[in-house]
């Protein structure tokens, strides 16, 4: 590329012979120039490749004066981003202001002054530079995120484990393109199963990386899979000292359908809800302190018998801090309530109908954290 084919494009528009040649002479060492002196023949060569960086626009022309050019620019997705100076011999407030509202980005005013008319073209020319640089730097950006969020929904589980007499949904949902939420399942044999729910403190691309961690962790701990206590224990031990200014909070649960038994355990997580006929919908709190932190942190778990018909629910504090137009959280006790009055459905429509019910209290509203949310229902069919 020559010299000369390397700089700037000034499209300079006017029907006045003597503003051309001031302007051109101001101009044409430094960048290239190009002329038009009517409106239809700039609305040509702003479309015309190279095409221009910048163009300098008359306000006062026949047919198609400059604010109808400009408008005209920024309505077609081509020329939108080109930066139009306007040309005026015009002091009137308004006429500036009807300027900046179809599109202009300054005004050059007539008699023209060489260092006025270097200086602004030399500015609007680096700001364009320079929007156009966090432009592509937005793009790649996007470009990056979009594949950290495939790689993630990666890591998650593509289906739950099937065993006879359960039925299992899950749902997961990011705040961002990236996040901190992570379920996985271990599965024994085809009676015995466990499921870890986490939720990775803060948003973005350091929560969903420790996630992305959370899954080799819990791939480890499969020996442990009967032992919630030990598990977590064991997550705890290999989380300490890989990060800082995080934390993880996590539900574990075991269920052996043989026995009719589940054992679950938790690290500073939302408790899991029961739901059974004879004792409704009830929290289990079997907590110890989260995970990543403390290397001396002990767990815990309980024992419970099920019976066909009852359900487990884990789920993300995204659901509990779910906002209405109020600023109310939806809360356990309705989280609690949902479930009681829900229980006779398959789990994915349990699920969806979760959903649904915390769409319809967020009224729309952005959710303000990431969500997950997982069914296990006890049923024979």
């Amino acid at each position: 590329m020559t010299t000369e084919e390397k700089k700037k494009v000034v499209l300079l528009v006017d029907d006045t012979p003597e503003n051309i040649q001031i302007v051109n002479a101001i101009l044409k060492d430094t960048y290239r120039i190009r002329i038009a002196t009517n409106g239809a023949k700039a609305l040509d060569l702003a479309r015309t490749d190279p095409m221009p960086d910048l163009i300098l626009l008359d306000v006062m022309m026949p047919e198609m004066d400059g604010f109808e050019v400009c408008l005209r620019l920024k309505l077609d997705a081509t020329t939108r981003d080109i930066p139009v100076i306007f040309l005026t011999g015009a002091t009137e407030v308004a006429d500036e202001t009807r300027g900046f509202e179809v599109g202009g980005v300054d005004y050059i005013h007539k008699p023209f002054s060489q260092a006025v008319v270097r200086a602004r073209v030399h500015n609007h020319l680096m700001l364009r530079e320079a929007r156009d640089q966090i432009a592509r730097q937005l793009a790649s950006i996007r470009t990056e995120l979009e594949t950290a969020r495939q790689i993630q929904l990666s890591i998650l589980p593509r289906e739950a484990p099937a065993l006879p007499g359960i039925d299992i949904a899950a749902h997961y949902s990011p705040m961002t393109s990236v996040a901190g939420d992570f379920y996985d399942f271990i599965k024994v044999d085809d009676h015995r199963f466990g499921t870890l729910v986490a939720d990775v403190s803060g948003h973005g691309m350091p929560a969903a990386l420790i996630s992305s961690m959370l899954k080799i962790a819990f791939a480890e701990q499969a020996d442990s899979a009967a032992d919630p206590a030990h598990l977590l224990s064991g997550l705890n031990q290999t989380l300490c000292g890989k990060f800082k200014g995080h934390f993880v909070t996590a539900a574990y649960v075991f269920i052996d359908t043989e026995k009719k038994m589940l054992r679950y355990g938790g690290a500073g997580h939302p408790p899991m809800l029961l739901r059974s006929h004879a004792n409704g919908a009830r929290e289990l709190v079997e907590n110890g302190l989260f995970l990543g932190s403390f290397p001396f942190a002990q767990y815990s778990a309980i024992e419970l018998p099920f019976e066909q018909g009852d359900w487990v629910l884990l789920y993300t504090d995204g659901v509990l801090e779910m906002n209405n137009a109020k600023e109310e959280e939806f809360g356990i006790d309705r989280l609690k309530l949902f479930l009681e009055l829900n229980g006779n459905q398959p789990s994915s429509k349990l699920v969806d109908a979760a959903l649904a019910e915390l769409a319809q209290w967020s009224a729309g509203r952005e959710a303000e954290d990431d969500l997950t949310l997982l069914a296990i229902h006890f049923n024979p069919a």
